[in-house]
C-alpha cells in the first residue's frame, strides 16, 4: 500500500509540474507584455518593393474583396504587386479576378496545400522584389499596413509579423476566437519581443525578405502547419523575427463550433507533429545558445488555453479528495497563476457585455477541444480547409 501511495504522489507531482510549466510560461510573457512598452520604429525613408501572395483554395466568397482591398493598400503602385493563387476557384470568380490589375496563378493539385501553392507562384513570379507578404484569402489589411511593415523590415529584420486582429465578432464562438487571437498577440508576439525573443509568426500578415523566401520555400512541405515548419527552420538558422504591432491585418474569425473544431484539429495535429520532430533538437540547440529555437519548441508542448482554463479549476476541486496527493494550496496557486496570465493577455476592448455571453460557451469549447485530442490521427496528412465568407457586418 505504501508503494501505491508513493506512486500516486509521484504521478500527481508530475502532472502538477507539467501544468505549472504551462501556467508560469504564459504568466511570464503575459506580464512582460504589460510591463514593457512596445518597441517603436522610425518611419523609413527607404520604401521596399513588396510582392503580395494570396493563396485561395475554394475561397470564392471572399477572394474578390481581399484582392480589391490589397490593391487599395496605401503604398506606391510601382512598389507592390498582388498575386492571387487560384486553387479550385469557380470560372466566374477567375473572370472577375482577371479584370483586376493583379497576376493570377492557377494551380491544381491532387492534394492541395499552402506550401505547394506558394512554391508554384514563386516559380511564376517575374520581377525583382525586396519582400514577400503572405495573406490569407479572407485578410484585409489596414491602409497603412505596408508602410508599417516596411518600417520594421528596414530596421534590420528579415521576417516580420503584423498584428492580426478580428474582422468579426458576430457570434460567441467568433468572439472566443477573436479573444484567442488577441491573447496570442500579447503573449507570443508582444510579450516575447519585450524580452528580446522572436515573436511567433502566423502564416498570414507576415512579410519576409524575398531572397530568403525563395531560398527556404522549396524545403517547406507541410500539409498542415505551414507557418510552424517555416518558423522552426528559420529560427534554427538563427534568423530573428520582428513584430509590427501597429501594422493591422483583419482576419475572419470562425463563427460556428463545427468550423472551429476543424480548424483547431488541424492546428493541434500540426503542433503534435512538430513537437515529436523537433523536441530533442530543441534541447541540443539550447546548449548551442539558440534560445529562440528552444523557446519555439517549448511552445509545441503548451496545451490550448481553453484546456488550461478547464483543467485548472477541476484539479483544484479534485485536490480536496483525501489521499496521497499535493495539498489544495498548490493547485490553487496554479489556478491563480494560469487565470491571471490569460486575463492579463486579453485585449481591453473585449471586456464588455458580450464577453459574458462568450464565457457561457467556454464549457462547450472546452469539451470540443478535449475530444479533439483523441481525433488527431491523420489530421496532419490531409489539408483541412476552413471556409470563409459568412461574416456579418459589425
Amino acid at each position: 500500500m505504501i508503494y501505491v501511495n508513493e506512486l500516486v504522489y509521484c504521478l500527481t507531482l508530475l502532472v502538477f509540474v507539467f501544468f505549472s510549466f504551462q501556467g508560469i510560461y504564459l504568466f511570464i510573457f503575459s506580464l512582460a507584455g504589460r510591463l514593457v512598452s512596445s518597441k517603436k520604429y522610425r518611419a523609413s525613408t527607404s520604401l521596399g518593393t513588396f510582392v503580395i501572395y494570396i493563396p485561395a483554395y475554394k475561397e470564392d466568397a471572399v477572394i474578390i474583396e481581399t484582392a480589391k482591398a490589397s490593391i487599395a493598400i496605401d503604398y506606391p503602385a510601382a512598389k507592390k504587386k498582388v498575386i492571387v493563387i487560384a486553387d479550385s476557384l469557380q470560372p466566374d470568380t477567375i473572370a472577375q479576378l482577371q479584370s483586376l490589375p493583379i497576376q493570377i496563378v492557377e494551380v491544381s493539385f491532387e492534394k492541395s496545400t499552402k506550401a505547394k501553392a506558394l512554391n508554384v507562384a514563386l516559380n511564376q513570379t517575374t520581377g525583382a522584389f525586396d519582400f514577400a507578404l503572405i495573406l490569407d484569402a479572407d485578410n484585409v489589411c489596414a491602409k497603412d499596413f505596408l508602410y508599417k511593415m516596411n518600417d520594421v523590415l528596414q530596421s534590420g529584420y528579415q521576417v516580420v509579423q503584423g498584428q492580426r486582429v478580428a474582422k468579426n465578432t458576430d457570434t460567441e464562438f467568433a468572439l472566443l476566437d477573436a479573444i484567442s487571437e488577441g491573447t496570442n498577440n500579447h503573449i507570443f508576439r508582444k510579450g516575447h519581443t519585450a524580452l528580446g525573443l522572436s515573436c511567433a509568426i502566423i502564416g498570414s500578415g507576415m512579410a519576409i525578405n524575398y531572397t530568403l523566401f525563395k531560398a527556404i520555400m522549396p524545403d517547406i512541405t507541410a500539409v498542415g502547419g505551414f507557418d510552424k515548419e517555416m518558423e522552426l527552420q528559420l529560427l534554427r538558422k538563427r534568423i530573428c523575427f520582428g513584430y509590427a504591432e501597429s501594422a493591422l491585418v483583419y482576419d475572419e474569425k470562425t463563427s460556428q463550433l463545427e468550423t472551429l473544431k476543424n480548424q483547431r484539429r488541424r492546428w493541434l495535429s500540426a503542433q503534435l507533429h512538430y513537437m515529436k520532430r523537433y523536441l530533442t533538437d530543441g534541447f541540443l540547440q539550447l546548449f548551442k545558445g539558440n534560445l529562440d529555437f528552444f523557446d519555439k519548441v517549448m511552445q509545441t508542448i503548451l496545451l490550448p488555453r481553453i484546456i488550461l482554463l478547464g483543467i485548472s479549476p477541476m484539479a483544484f476541486i479534485l485536490s480536496f479528495i483525501p489521499g496521497p496527493a499535493l495539498a489544495p494550496v498548490y493547485w490553487l496557486m496554479l489556478l491563480v497563476i494560469t487565470y491571471t496570465a490569460i486575463i492579463m493577455a486579453i485585449p481591453s476592448q473585449y471586456f464588455n457585455k458580450q464577453l459574458f455571453k462568450a464565457i457561457v460557451k467556454l464549457p462547450s469549447a472546452f469539451l470540443t477541444m478535449f475530444k479533439l485530442f483523441f481525433k488527431l490521427k491523420g489530421a496532419n496528412k490531409t489539408f483541412i480547409h476552413t471556409p470563409h465568407g459568412h461574416v456579418k457586418k459589425q
